[in-house]
């Protein structure tokens, strides 16, 4: 008999019908939990591992990265987690490493990803590293504890865009992209008090992105990067914004998102590029020296950062239940069909 059973659905070949699988966790070791999954958002980027546009760490492998759940058991020195609701980083660090003691845990190059580096949370159960899982507090408010899986990523990563950023109070924060990533970014971005413009070339999202704080809105659809600048330059102008000093978050993961973006690029300004893409761009990095301007990227969010995201959601700075819908686990092929058809408006999370 398996020691820790697991029901999981796993990818062996791209844009093939998943296979559940049966398969046993073991014990967990030193510093290792086994966590029941509660529930596991689907990612834009297991879209992109299962359509083989991104590669797997390994094959085959159950996918899912956004999972909260409960810890069932743990090995030594990890004792005290058991029967404790957690969300699980989507990128869990090393923790002794020279990026993990600089502060850059996020891209740890010994970093283990559920449902890349190892199975992950479209199943019953995960065998995970322990220490930097985020424990929740007893009382969740509304929320079920499977809504809250998405914290694990498409939350915690537009928020740690906005700690790096630095945005504050009265500045501009111009959001390319507002769907699954986007729509938090809007949120983090209105809760720190800064007037938010939203740019996609879809009319419900930024409808969405309006209902969730942004002050502007500008539907690029048909639009090059410059006429989507002289759209912005045209808001700013009526509503007497700042000129200078954008903080631009490219949430979009498209070429055409991230010409956009640094096209927006101003004296002083910001660019993050959050959203990923194989494809590639041109763009006059002179600008960047010209403006002194700053550029960064997003990878994923630093387990120390979870907490002050988790408090946000639980306190209503950020709603997270108008934004996620719920499907059983074993409708896996049904709902990756409807997001590769677009016929997705929430984020879906898969609950066993």
């Amino acid at each position: 008999m398996a020691e820790r059973p697991a029901v999981g659905y796993a990818m062996r070949e791209p844009n093939a019908p998943f296979e559940r699988v049966e398969y046993d966790l073991g014990a967990p070791g030193p510093g290792e939990a086994i966590v029941r999954v509660a529930g596991c958002g689907v990612c834009h980027t297991d879209i992109g591992f299962f359509t083989g546009s991104v590669r797997t760490a390994r094959s085959p492998v159950v996918l899912g990265h956004e999972i909260s759940g409960v810890v069932e058991a743990a090995g030594e020195g990890a004792e005290d987690r058991v029967g404790r609701a957690v969300i699980v980083p989507a990128v869990l660090p090393c923790g002794e490493c020279e990026l993990c003691r600089s502060g850059r845990a996020n891209v740890c190059q010994r970093q283990v990803m559920p449902g890349n580096h190892i199975d992950g949370g479209f199943a019953t159960h995960v065998r995970v590293p322990a220490r930097f899982l985020c424990e929740l507090p007893d009382d969740l408010g509304d929320y079920r504890l499977e809504e809250l899986a998405v914290i694990a990523d498409a939350v915690t990563t537009p928020w740690q865009s906005y700690v790096r950023s630095g945005l504050g109070e009265g500045e501009v924060a111009i959001v390319i992209g507002v769907g699954g990533l986007g729509s938090y970014m809007v949120q983090i971005a209105r809760a720190a008090g800064a007037t938010v413009i939203a740019i996609d070339v879809d009319a419900a999202r930024l409808e969405n992105a309006r209902a969730l704080g942004a002050a502007h809105a500008v539907d690029a659809s048909g639009m090059d990067e410059k006429a989507i600048k002289k759209a912005v330059r045209g808001i700013v102008g009526s509503a007497g914004l700042p000129a200078v000093g954008w903080k631009v978050f490219e949430m979009s993961g498209t070429a055409a998102g991230q010409q956009s973006a640094m096209a927006l690029l101003s004296f002083a300004g910001t660019v993050g590029i959050v959203g990923f893409t194989m494809e590639k761009v041109t763009v006059r990095l002179s600008n960047v020296m010209a403006f002194d301007a700053d550029v960064f990227g997003n990878w994923g969010c630093r387990p120390d950062l979870y907490p002050d995201a988790v408090a946000a959601v639980l306190d209503g700075r950020i709603d997270v239940r108008s934004n996620v819908e719920t499907h059983p686990l074993d409708s896996i092929d049904d709902v990756f069909r409807m997001a590769l058809e677009h016929r997705l408006r929430r984020r879906a999370v898969l609950v066993p």
